[in-house]
């Protein structure tokens, strides 16, 4: 092989290697942000705790994501005993990709009416807009977990 070809060859490989860096840099999450403040879309985060908000709970719905809304108080102490069974369940295999929202009782009454929850410690799981299963103020890891598995 002569040293030009070694050296053109080289070249290529350099910039495919390069050319794959800025690929798997630009699908990172950081950049995934970076986007999002530049007016891009960005994608939902997946098994991270994002506080409700209606426009990306309805796109959420509109893609027909999985979505497990907690609806929490921070003065709720059934909400406190709820937390860290949820948080495992983020890990859980079984939960697929599922969107984890945490909805602020006092302050989302408009979300509260519309799907008639009446109290803080309900969690909800949604398959796009279709409600799949419901749990109020449930503390025992087993059935909580049951029950929110069985929407998912």
């Amino acid at each position: 092989m002569s040293v030009n070809r070694f050296l053109a060859l080289s070249t290529a490989f350099a910039a495919v290697l390069a050319l794959a860096a800025c690929e798997s840099e630009a699908s990172s999450p950081q950049a995934q942000s970076q986007l999002s403040d530049a007016g891009e879309t960005a994608e939902i985060p997946v098994a991270e705790w994002i506080d409700y908000d209606p426009a990306t709970f309805a796109r959420a719905q509109q893609d027909g994501e999985t979505i497990l809304v907690d609806v929490n108080a921070t003065w709720c102490p059934t909400c406190k005993a709820q937390a860290p069974i949820l948080d495992d369940m983020r890990d859980d295999p079984e939960m697929g990709d599922v969107v984890f929202m945490k909805l602020d009782f006092d302050t989302q009454k408009g979300f509260l009416e519309e799907h008639r929850i009446p109290r803080q410690s309900t969690i909800v799981v949604f398959q796009g807009e279709q409600e799949t299963a419901r749990s109020i103020a449930e503390t025992d890891p087993e059935r909580l977990r049951s029950a929110i598995i069985a929407g998912v």
